[in-house]
């Protein structure tokens, strides 16, 4: 049986009128979100990540292709979208005054939940989010992890088959973070949900089932994480130079090495034969003076994926 597609768009573009002339965000988007799957839109700030989302969702009207959930029109459809998928859009504010219980039944009366279905809903959601024993509590005086997964129980609150979520954890610390995802992760098993979530973190990314990464409006990579860190090119060195910029201006010169990425004290560097380059490459930095610790071959990542990939297409681009 064939898995149904719940978001689709198709040639999606979007375009902005400003002082300066028509700006071009979204320039001809075509994905497929599959049902239960966890969908990740990542790229730099300016991407139009932001922008596609509210898009397919409705609260921009799209300047040409097509957008769907669940089937609905983007365009024609917004009201059954509303009452289908659960939104946390990037600067979601709950209201601060009121306590986590009041927020849970101010989100519960915005979507048309009941009094009923609230008196057993919101008790369930207040359990899966970790928040039981903070209920009297002012939102306001949540810490930053709290907040968040307040917010997504007031997302579910009226029990959505899908779950869009834009840039959720920005300014969270590690644990909050990990804790929110493992909540994301629960949802999707347990229930089923389709969840599509646009982030800046490299590693939340990793635990999509699908990524499509976007750069300047345009979707660059559609694939499962696995095979976007197979679009690297070559082998990958790291090592920590003694001398950080000599030895980066020199090795990017070097012959057989096709890339070269930074990362903290680190080199990162992409080359054509590990056997081969391993070697040069330590003889090329000790005939300057330059020492280089901890030398190996290790697997490209997300991080080392999207930023060879981003590279390449700006280079393209120019």
């Amino acid at each position: 049986m064939e898995t149904l597609v719940t978001i689709q768009t198709k040639d999606l573009v979007k375009r902005f009128k400003t002082r300066q002339g028509d700006v071009t965000a979204v320039d001809g988007v075509t994905l497929q979100v599959r049902q239960g799957e966890t969908y990740g839109l990542i790229g730099p700030d300016g991407a139009g990540k932001t922008t596609t989302t509210r898009v397919i969702l409705g609260l921009l009207r799209r300047t040409s292709g097509e957008s769907h959930i669940l089937g609905c029109d983007s365009m024609r459809d917004a009201y059954a979208i509303r009452e289908r998928v659960g939104y946390i859009a990037q600067q979601f504010s709950l209201p601060p005054d009121m306590t986590v219980i009041e927020n849970m039944q101010f989100f519960a009366q915005v979507q048309g939940v009941n009094p009923e279905e609230q008196k057993h809903r919101i008790p369930e959601l207040l359990e899966f989010a970790g928040l039981t024993k903070f209920t009297k509590r002012l939102a306001g005086r949540l810490s930053g992890g709290m907040k968040k997964k307040l917010a997504l129980a007031c997302s579910l609150v009226h029990e959505p088959r899908v779950v869009m979520l834009d840039e959720p954890t920005l300014g969270v610390d590690p644990v909050s973070r990990r804790e929110f995802w493992n909540l994301l992760g629960n949802l999707r098993a347990e229930k089923g949900l389709t969840i599509f979530v646009c982030t800046p973190y490299m590693d939340e990314a990793e635990r999509c089932n699908w990524v499509g990464l976007l750069y300047r409006g345009r979707l660059v990579a559609h694939d499962a994480p696995r095979k976007i860190k197979t679009m690297v090119p070559g082998s990958l060195l790291e090592f920590t130079p003694s001398h950080f910029v000599p030895a980066q201006k020199l090795v990017t010169d070097l012959e057989g090495v096709l890339e070269v990425q930074t990362y903290g004290l680190m080199l990162h560097v992409f080359v054509d034969d590990i056997a081969r380059r391993q070697p040069e490459i330590e003889a090329a930095l000790a005939a300057q003076g330059i020492a280089c610790t901890g030398m190996r071959q290790i697997e490209a990542r997300m991080e080392e994926a999207f930023i060879s990939l981003i590279t390449r297409q700006s280079q393209s681009d120019s």
